[in-house]
């Protein structure tokens, strides 16, 4: 059956680039005190919309229920949040968005360091309902250093309280001549607080491909979710035709797999969500692989279509038929981040460049309210 009806979708904001803004991308949503719903997203200035180019996080609100966004600012400009220049760097992206347990609005991020080329992921803290963050708490651990990858919409708090932050590490090389050279195969590690964030450590277990399995990406991009029956599901994207997943069954100390998931896929994020409000579990994601001899416009990089699908027993292989959200050809639809306003009601928040408009998919956002049926 269809999760929702096309008259039951409608388009909430479009976060077009222009000139001196030429990326908006990778998003997440938190609903303040006082009813409204705040989309923090990593805002790119300047004329680069690569990943590395300058970026800051910016914010836009919904005074309505996601119905329609607003800048909040009188200028029109989305709000400042976190500027790179405040740590002497051109950097910040990747947001994470989380209410913490002292009513903190909890902001999570990746600070780029462009001397060495390595990464910081960080917890800023706001006591006032996101007007002002509190000094960066730092969440790998000092000694962790090198080039990784977290997604937006990522970070997870299970039923015990712990937080948990799955982290793709890039083990990179340096050539004799002091070259780095990017290795694009990943091992997930995750990363865990249960002191409501001020304090983090490593898990002991990672996911890694064998040393001579075939793939390029290995785990790249994870995600994480807590099961139904209170063990710990992992995924992660890959070239090999298949999100891969792994299994927890103790918080995520010791891990089985990585292993093919049920659900083919491009090499690109998918989004696993459960709804506070019904407790069913829904999937965000490309379903197709990019096989030998198919065709892929230059600006979608295979991300096409997007597609929604509901878990029919709380696990994770009951997954009934998906609903197609986006199918253009010429876009792409990536990086989707997910929030339930009701037990009926979800928020999609996903790039969509491309379509002649933008050079690539990573360019463009678009928010997306969906009344489930």
């Amino acid at each position: 059956m269809q999760l929702f009806e096309k008259e039951n979708s409608v388009i909430s904001a479009i976060l077009r680039p222009h000139a001196g803004n030429p990326r908006n991308s990778e998003g997440d949503f938190i609903r303040l005190r006082d009813g409204r719903i705040m989309f923090a997203y990593s805002y790119y200035h300047g004329d680069d919309w690569e990943d590395n180019a300058a970026c800051e996080i910016r914010c836009i609100y919904s005074d309505d229920g996601g119905d329609s966004f607003n800048a909040g600012t009188p200028d029109g400009e989305a709000r400042l949040l976190i500027s790179a220049k405040d740590y002497g760097e051109k950097n910040v992206m990747s947001v994470s968005l989380r209410r913490m347990d002292n009513g903190d609005v909890g902001l999570f991020y990746v600070l780029k360091h462009e001397a060495d080329g390595s990464d910081e992921y960080l917890l800023s803290r706001s006591s006032d309902e996101g007007e002002h963050f509190g000094a960066p708490i730092p969440v790998l651990p000092g000694d962790w250093k090198g080039y990784y990858v977290v997604n937006n919409n990522r970070v997870e708090r299970l039923s015990s309280g712990r937080l948990i932050v799955p982290a793709a590490f890039h083990n990179n090389s340096i050539t004799a001549d002091g070259r780095e050279v990017f290795n694009g195969r990943g091992d997930a590690y995750f990363f865990a607080s249960d002191d409501d964030g001020f304090h983090w450590f490593k898990m002991p277990s990672q996911l890694s491909f064998p040393t001579l399995s075939y793939s390029r990406t290995g785990m790249q991009e994870p995600g994480l979710l807590e099961l139904a029956n209170g063990g710990l599901y992992a995924y992660a994207r890959t070239d090999l035709g298949y999100q891969y997943e792994a299994l927890s069954p103790d918080g995520g100390d010791h891990w089985f797999g990585p292993q093919p998931s049920a659900f083919t896929s491009a090499p690109s994020p998918m989004k696993l969500a459960k709804n506070p409000y019904s407790g069913k579990y829904y999937a965000v994601w490309n379903p197709t692989p990019n096989y030998v001899g198919r065709k892929m416009h230059p600006a979608a990089w295979g991300r096409t279509p997007l597609v929604l699908a509901e878990s029919r027993d709380g696990y994770r292989y009951d997954f009934g038929s998906v609903t197609i959200i986006e199918d253009d050809e010429t876009r792409g639809y990536c990086y989707p981040a997910v929030f339930f306003c009701d037990e009926k009601t979800m928020l999609l928040a996903y790039c969509s460049g491309g379509g002649g408009e933008e050079d690539a998919c990573l360019q463009r956002l678009t928010i997306r309210k969906i009344k489930l049926n």
